[in-house]
């Protein structure tokens, strides 16, 4: 049961970084938001948007194996399919680590576009980000 509760805790965490990187998802609103607070101009913003579309065009059947895997656990843990679970959680792992370069690359591209001031703002919005994900 303690596995059960361990792979579902770890599903809805890999299903929560995907959707930013998901077409339809968190991906254009959110970098609105953002590019909003960072006041960007009109040709930083269209260099924004145009590396977003090319990363999702570029990582398509990537994004698309990686729904269909968290899709495969889920149901797995649905029908308490423990097995199923265990044989994916390596294909699950080997995801996350996938999706945290092409994360670390996209926000490298991303980074060359701002100026020191953009770049600043950027880190601090960032950190003000990850401390609300660790409140308990």
């Amino acid at each position: 049961m303690k596995s059960k509760w361990i792979t579902a805790v770890v599903v809805a965490m890999f299903s929560a970084s995907l959707a930013v990187a998901a077409p339809g998802g968190h991906g254009h609103g959110r970098g609105d938001r953002v590019a909003e607070k960072l006041n960007l101009s009109d040709a930083q913003r269209q260099q924004w948007r145009d590396m977003e579309r090319s990363f999702h065009q570029d990582n398509k059947a990537f994004l698309e194996q990686a729904r269909k895997t968290r899709q495969d656990i889920h149901a797995a843990v649905e029908a308490n399919d423990m097995a199923k679970v265990q044989a994916l959680e390596p294909v699950l792992q080997a995801n996350r680590e996938q999706m945290k370069q092409l994360r670390e690359t996209q926000e490298q591209k991303l980074l060359s576009i701002l100026n020191d001031e953009q770049k600043a703002q950027y880190q601090q919005l960032k950190a003000e980000r990850h401390s609300h994900r660790r409140k308990p």
